[in-house]
């Protein structure tokens, strides 16, 4: 039996100030930081220890990645943590940096709306989750999670509600159409357990 674990990073600065954040390198708050250190906790009290870690190169997943590993006592695991671009939040293109409500205020909450949850509809310059999936996340996790998976690592994954949205998609756990109901909670760790031939057999939040 192995573990695949999905960690959203804690609260940014701009989830906290309701900005559309994207590629933008944005740090924790204060709460971010103590999401990332509980998310550690929880780790340690489920007596998951990893193989490995995978992290975006944002700094907001970066440091929560490390935070954790810290609070679980798997500090060891940073040094040898893999950070990559193709982890990255979503590109919100034009949208980046602007505030949600005034931005729903601007285009209507169903365009707003539609940018935000469809699956294949980008907003202006940016990416839906469909580009995230196919041109970024698929193939990465194809070449570097997937062999990792296949032979009984202990994984962790810390990134970004969208990215890890695509996550669940290429996991066959959720489709095109069923995403739009899954959330990732900012700092809560999501468990997948593993048979011995890489098939889940359970889902659940800490």
């Amino acid at each position: 039996m192995s573990y695949l674990v999905l960690l959203r990073h804690g609260q940014s600065q701009w989830n906290l100030e309701n900005k559309f954040t994207g590629f933008h390198n944005v740090d924790l708050t204060d709460q971010g930081v103590a999401e990332a250190k509980n998310a550690g906790e929880k780790i340690k009290e489920a007596g998951i220890t990893f193989d490995q870690a995978f992290t975006s190169t944002l700094m907001r997943a970066n440091r929560t990645a490390k935070l954790a590993l810290t609070s679980a006592g798997q500090e060891d695991l940073i040094d040898s943590m893999i950070a990559h671009d193709d982890l990255r939040e979503r590109d919100y293109g034009d949208l980046t940096g602007l505030d949600k409500d005034q931005t729903r205020e601007k285009y209507g909450e169903e365009q707003v709306h539609i940018w935000r949850r469809s699956y294949d509809t980008r907003p202006p310059g940016g990416e839906c989750l469909k580009d995230v999936v196919e041109n970024r996340v698929q193939p990465y996790f194809t070449a570097n999670i997937k062999p990792l998976m296949d032979e009984g690592k202990n994984l962790l994954v810390a990134a970004h509600g969208n990215s890890l949205r695509a996550m669940l998609i290429i996991l066959g756990v959720e489709t095109p159409d069923t995403i739009n109901d899954a959330e990732f909670p900012t700092g809560t760790p999501l468990v997948f357990e593993l048979d011995a031939n890489g098939k889940i057999i359970d889902r659940k939040f800490l």
